[in-house]
């Protein structure tokens, strides 16, 4: 099922927990002190949370049904639990390679954080999706912790654990039945499920289920630029902020049959057993697509991503044009000025290399067919000071994900749609020689940089950046536009300017900020990894 809106038992259900809630124990309906309970009512049952430091706290909420029973296919609705659940924990994420917490393929799980219960207040919701492209990662990091932004913004929190990789994104339609038609696409529909169960449960969080903002950094962007091309997920969010993250052509019914065509090699067998798949142990399936990915020049393990399946994803998500469903939801892009130090800054060579070194080295990560001498020349052009590294790091992360995030904006600049971009240039004074590193921004978005995961610091220009970008997103999600006291005038993208914020300790507005490097890269089409 693909359908966007719930079904006649969730509305059912939902109908249930509003009785509850309206009859629901004095004692409880009171806000617990620091360090008690927190109680809530859903359409699975009663769900027993936490306070921290104020803040209501869930985790582990299941939004749908254990997946294993039914791989490859489409979302369903959790079972109803007895009693009081437990919601003190993080749930699995979905099975990956290399995890470093429990996975299960009972996975559908989100965690909420929000400052009232049932008290009548509409907060603006804002629905965090994970990075770590459709492969790896969860809704689980404490990158993610929400307490800061609801203690912050008065907001209601959401992250979400789906379906990724091989489970969430392997194309088997033309091999299989009906119920393997939606395959190649089930990791969004979790999503899409995930922002249904946040729309009939929004009052019984103190949220406003008019006024979701979806954010989400790298693959968590693609997947927002994904779900704003696909007819289910229409009217379940109304604002989205992409850090790093883009999705301007999807994976192709060829290719995608392709890659899963190498799954079933891999493990030996024929599309006429593709059934077996649904049995599989989890981890030979996982084995399975690290066979290399016959569309990329370097070697990496099979792309698994959403697929233009003329059904779920009906165009490509932002070619040739923007999404026209999404053409009245304002968006905010965003990069960081340094991305690929964050991937290619752990080989001490690359901070070493030598001009003659230089080409090889780019002809290999630049990840589009341009002449390295080309892009060499012009880099030592438009920045004489560069040495050989500062040219491969700003040349790789130009040729990679900032193209992505050009089209985007380009797009949604020719079709009048409210959009705002950024590039963060600050960089942490604990790693400076990676500077403005793809995920920094995390951790400035959710002001968490006092954690150690964070890699910031919190001395006074980590403050002042977190400060400035948190309080950018909650302008966002209040109000659709990202401009706050702390800012210069933030104006919208247009191609006459490009205005562009660089978020630094002192935050300044420009127009065309690496237009010499944009123009350098235009002299090739842009297409997504993935896509052939």
């Amino acid at each position: 099922m693909s359908a966007a809106d719930p079904t006649r038992r969730d509305f059912l259900q939902l109908g249930v927990a509003a009785l509850v809630a309206t009859t629901w124990p004095a004692a409880l309906q009171a806000t617990p002190m620091k360090g008690e309970s927190a109680w809530a009512q859903v359409r699975g049952g009663k769900l027993r949370g936490y306070r921290d430091r104020g803040i209501a706290v869930f985790k582990g909420i299941p939004y749908g049904a254990d997946t294993g029973g039914q791989r490859f296919q489409p979302p369903r609705i959790e079972a109803p639990w007895r009693g009081v659940r437990e919601a003190l924990g993080y749930g699995p994420a979905s099975p990956q390679p290399k995890a470093d917490e429990t996975t299960s393929e009972d996975c559908l799980r989100l965690n909420v954080w929000t400052p009232g219960l049932r008290d009548g207040r509409r907060r603006p919701i804002l629905f965090y999706i994970h990075g770590g492209a459709y492969n790896n990662g969860s809704g689980s990091s404490p990158l993610y912790d929400g307490t800061q932004l609801c203690r912050q913004g008065d907001v209601v929190v959401v992250t979400v654990n789906h379906r990724l990789n091989a489970f969430g994104y392997l194309y088997l339609a033309p091999f299989g039945g009906e119920d393997l038609a939606d395959s190649g696409n089930v990791g969004q529909l979790d999503l899409v499920q995930a922002l249904q169960w946040v729309r009939q449960h929004a009052a019984e969080f103190g949220g406003d289920a008019g006024n979701v903002t979806v954010f989400g950094q790298s693959g968590g962007g693609a997947k927002i630029a994904t779900l704003m091309a696909m007819p289910a997920a229409r009217g379940l969010f109304h604002r989205a902020w992409t850090m790093s993250g883009q999705q301007v052509t999807a994976c192709g019914p060829r290719a995608a049959t392709q890659r899963a065509t190498l799954v079933l090699e891999a493990l030996k067998l024929t599309p006429a057993q593709v059934d077996r798949l649904r049995t599989l142990p989890a981890a030979e399936l996982i084995a399975a697509a690290q066979v290399r990915d016959p569309s990329r020049a370097e070697d990496t393990a099979l792309y698994l991503g959403p697929v233009m399946d003329s059904r779920n994803l009906p165009a490509h998500p932002f070619w040739p044009e923007a999404p026209a469903q999404s053409a009245g939801i304002p968006m905010v892009i965003g990069n960081t000025h340094d991305e690929t130090r964050a991937f290619l800054g752990h080989d001490p060579k690359h901070f070493t290399l030598t001009w003659d070194e230089l080409p090889a080295r780019l002809d290999k990560q630049q990840y589009v067919d341009l002449s390295p001498q080309v892009v060499i020349a012009e880099y030592r052009r438009l920045y004489p000071h560069y040495s050989p590294s500062d040219v491969f790091f700003a040349a790789t992360t130009a040729g990679r994900s900032w193209r992505g995030a050009v089209e985007e904006l380009e797009a949604r600049a020719r079709q009048g749609a409210p959009t705002w971009a950024y590039q963060l240039d600050w960089a942490s004074p604990l790693q400076p020689q990676l500077g403005a590193y793809h995920t920094l921004d995390i951790p400035l978005v959710f002001d968490n940089i006092a954690l150690p995961e964070a890699r910031t610091g919190t001395d006074a220009s980590a403050r002042a950046v977190a400060a400035s970008m948190r309080d950018a997103l909650l302008a966002f999600a209040r109000q659709g536009d990202p401009q706050h006291a702390g800012l210069p005038r933030w104006e919208p993208y247009d191609l006459a300017r490009r205005q562009t914020l660089l978020f630094d300790r002192t935050p300044v507005l420009a127009d065309d900020p690496r237009g010499g490097e944009r123009r350098l890269y235009a002299q090739v089409p842009f297409v997504q990894r993935g896509t052939f």
